[in-house]
C-alpha cells in the first residue's frame, strides 16, 4: 500500500495540494476580514462577529444570516431623509372645514373657500386669527382675540398716541372695506 501511495503522491500532486491548502487558508482569513469590516460598517459589534467568524465556514454563514440589513451610512441617510420630509410637511396643514391640504400661508382654502387666515390691512401679510397685532408691521388687528393680561386704561388716565400712528377714524373705514372684501370672497 505504501508503494502505491508513494507512486501516486508525486511532486506535482504535492505542489497542487499545497496550493489548494494555501488558497483555503487565504480564503478563510479573507472571510474573517470581510465579516469584521462589514460588521463595522453596519454599526454592529464587529469584535463579537470576529470571534464568531473564527469558526470555519459556520461563522461566516451565521454572520450572513444574522447581519443587520443596512449599512450605518444608509441608516443615517434614511433618518436625514425622514427629517427632511417632516420639515417639508410642516409647511403644510389641512383645512379645518374640509380637510384639504393647504400651505401655511394660504388665506383661503382652495377647495371649500373657508377663510383660514386674516390679512393685515397695512402690509397684506397673512395673520393667524388669534393674533391681536400684525407681527410684520405692528398694526393692531381689528378682529383679533383679546390679549390675556392686556393693560386697560384707567378712567382718569389719558392715553398718548405716537406721532406716526394713523388717526382712529381711518381704521374703522378700513375694517368696513375689509369685511366687504371678505363677504365678496366667500
Amino acid at each position: 500500500m505504501n508503494e502505491l501511495l508513494s507512486q501516486l503522491w508525486t511532486p506535482e500532486l504535492q505542489s497542487a495540494f499545497t496550493i489548494v491548502v494555501v488558497l483555503l487558508v487565504v480564503l478563510y482569513v479573507l472571510s474573517i476580514v470581510w465579516v469584521v469590516r462589514d460588521a463595522y460598517l453596519r454599526g454592529s459589534f464587529w469584535y463579537i462577529w470576529a470571534i464568531v467568524a473564527l469558526v470555519p465556514l459556520v461563522g461566516v454563514i451565521a454572520y450572513c444570516l444574522l447581519r443587520p440589513p443596512l449599512l450605518q451610512i444608509d441608516r443615517d441617510e434614511q433618518e436625514l431623509e425622514i427629517a427632511l420630509k417632516q420639515r417639508e410637511l410642516m409647511k403644510y396643514g389641512e383645512c379645518a372645514n374640509c380637510g384639504y391640504p393647504v400651505e401655511a400661508d394660504f388665506v383661503l382654502c382652495p377647495n371649500c373657500h373657508q377663510r383660514l387666515k386674516n390679512l393685515c390691512m397695512t402690509c397684506n401679510h397673512a395673520l393667524d386669527p388669534s393674533w391681536t397685532v400684525c407681527p410684520y408691521c405692528a398694526t393692531p388687528v381689528a378682529g383679533g382675540a383679546p390679549r390675556r393680561g392686556a393693560m386697560r386704561p384707567r378712567s382718569g388716565a389719558t392715553t398718548t398716541t405716537p406721532h406716526n400712528a394713523a388717526p382712529q377714524q381711518a381704521r374703522p373705514a378700513r375694517s368696513r372695506s375689509r369685511s366687504a372684501d371678505e363677504l365678496s370672497a366667500q
